[in-house]
């Protein structure tokens, strides 16, 4: 596996498709740095790191609104490692216009568009959630 970060957003949507309480993803600091940023948003009810032995996962609760549909309708990976997209602090300001969010790889870490923006940096886009 190339990409550990399309793997976990498609873990995440097939899970979401299927109506899925909770769904697994490897474990990486940035995959926990976007599930916690997911959370924070509201697109995921909660995660928990889980040691097996000497490996770590993520066990990740979805979260679905009151007629049973994903709180997630689109998540994608934007930046590819054979393509990276990287935007400045003008071009990250809004996404779908605030209906979405986008996860940013700065040099101050990993961080939501928003924030990206208040603090006057650009960077990597990692993903893009609405």
């Amino acid at each position: 596996m190339t990409d550990i970060i399309a793997d976990s957003l498609t873990r995440i949507r097939n899970a979401a498709t299927r109506r899925l309480d909770v769904t697994t993803l490897l474990h990486a600091n940035s995959i926990e740095a976007i599930v916690s940023i997911l959370v924070d948003k509201g697109y995921l009810e909660s995660y928990k790191v889980k040691e097996d032995g000497n490996k770590k996962f993520i066990k990740v609760n979805l979260k679905y609104d009151e007629n049973e549909r994903s709180v997630i309708n689109e998540i994608k990976r934007v930046s590819t490692p054979g393509r990276r997209v990287h935007k400045g602090k003008e071009d990250i300001k809004v996404f779908k216009n605030g209906y979405g969010t986008l996860v940013i790889s700065t040099s101050q870490g990993v961080l939501p568009n928003d924030e990206a923006y208040k603090r006057g940096i650009g960077g990597e886009v990692m993903c893009s959630v609405w």
